[in-house]
């Protein structure tokens, strides 16, 4: 166990001793009715890395006494999922954990439709991904859905005192934190990274010769840390915790209109092996999140090449990611759509459900037109300049603004066509 990684190490194996996720695991939550109950369904968990994904997998197959099988989509395939579900026939309790089950394909998700309809096994899925969009409908409606949490901050702290209290090799050091923002900004709420920049930092270095002296006092801090893992990035690029690093990366360069740096970001997923269906699905998002009607042809060109990358794959789909790639990162920028509907949101929780107006609520029935459902409204078409100027929002929040034009071409052309309609309505 002293060779396993210290992630590894501390991997709980009680409910109670998972650090976070306390929305599900604490007292009252529903995974720890489940597990109290004995009655547990099959579930996809879906949340970043490093959260407890195959933890509370793990402690629900050793809570249940259940047969435990696992299976990582990236390297397992339809063979092994039949192999599993041909033993499972045989066990009276089988759990099949499957690790990325976003990379499944159709076939191989359509291979445990019937082992789980039949409850031949319970199936955890855990994913990185929005379920709705990589898990096909047949098997996501067999299973409950649970959202895990990147963790807190106090989380994280949490888990780094356990760790040097608590693990076998590092309770024999003496550590000090004097200092912890570098580790929890760089662990990014992924506990899993934080235990492995921990065990770096507090790892002998190879050049002193090999292994320290227990005994001996180390003190982190924030310096020590960022100083610690620049020299030992090689260590920490071969766990594969660079990914998301990467992945914001690429997306930070695009949103700075940056084509050149963005290109090679693209260029370092695709020698990883970076899923393409990933990559494009993140290009779809920023062509509305960082661009949006600054260039609305740039989400046109995005979701053709969501379409194109999936009917392709690699190696030619590198060819249309670059041209997509170059386009977004080339355009004109504007984040006034994602700001719009985050004011809009803001003001659903503040206000709550506010009524619809009268005016423009539906009459299907004469019972509801009786009640002046529909009553005072004035239909478009029938003004000038297909408008007329009458209030949409409920009374209490009417003449608000959510959405603010970005300050380029593109929208200066709807900040002037809104202002000439709503004259008094829209300060713009």
């Amino acid at each position: 166990m002293q060779q396993a990684p210290l992630a590894e190490r501390l991997r709980p194996k009680e409910l109670h001793d998972l650090v976070g996720q306390q929305h599900l695991t604490g007292e009252g939550g529903i995974l720890q009715k489940a597990i109290a109950s004995g009655n547990i369904p099959s579930m996809i968990l879906w949340g970043p890395p490093g959260v407890g994904k195959t933890t509370i997998a793990n402690i629900i197959a050793h809570t249940g006494k259940a047969t435990y099988f696992q299976l990582s989509a990236i390297s397992s395939g339809v063979k092994e999922v039949r192999e599993v579900i041909e033993q499972a026939k045989q066990q009276s309790k089988v759990i099949l954990f499957i690790d990325e089950i976003h990379r499944f394909n159709k076939g191989q998700q359509d291979a445990l439709l019937g082992a789980v309809e039949k409850g031949i096994i319970t199936l955890i899925g855990a994913t990185t991904e929005n379920p709705s969009f990589e898990v096909n409908s047949a098997l996501l409606s067999r299973c409950q859905v649970f959202v895990l949490k990147a963790l807190e901050e106090k989380d994280l702290l949490q888990l780094l005192h356990k760790a040097i209290a608590e693990d076998i090799i590092l309770k024999e050091k003496k550590i000090e934190f004097r200092e912890t923002e570098a580790l929890i900004r760089l662990s990014g709420g992924d506990a899993r990274k934080l235990l492995n920049l921990l065990e770096i930092i507090t790892s002998p270095n190879p050049s002193e010769g090999g292994a320290s002296d227990s005994a001996s006092h180390i003190v982190i801090t924030d310096a020590l840390v960022l100083e610690t893992i620049q020299q030992k990035m090689a260590l920490y690029d071969k766990s594969g915790e660079q990914h998301y690093d990467i992945i914001s990366a690429f997306i930070k360069s695009i949103r700075g209109s940056d084509p050149n740096a963005a290109l090679y970001w693209l260029a370092r997923m695709i020698e990883g092996g970076e899923d393409v269906k990933f990559i494009a699905r993140r290009l779809l998002i920023l062509a509305s999140e960082d661009i949006g009607n600054a260039n609305p042809n740039a989400l046109l060109l995005a979701n053709a090449t969501f379409e194109a990358v999936n009917k392709i794959g690699y190696p030619e789909s590198s060819l249309i990611l670059s041209q997509c790639v170059i386009y977004l990162a080339s355009s004109a920028k504007s984040n006034s759509s994602t700001v719009a509907i985050g004011n809009a949101m803001a003001a659903v929780k503040q206000f709550g459900d506010l009524s619809v107006p009268l005016h423009i609520r539906n009459a299907p029935t004469k019972l509801m037109k009786n009640m002046d459902y529909g009553k005072g409204y004035e239909y478009s078409h029938s003004y000038e300049n297909n408008f007329s100027a009458q209030e949409y929002l409920p009374e209490k929040i009417k003449g608000t603004t959510f959405f603010e034009p970005g300050k380029n071409a593109r929208e200066d052309e709807l900040r002037r066509f809104l202002k000439q309609l709503w004259k008094e309505k829209y300060n713009y």
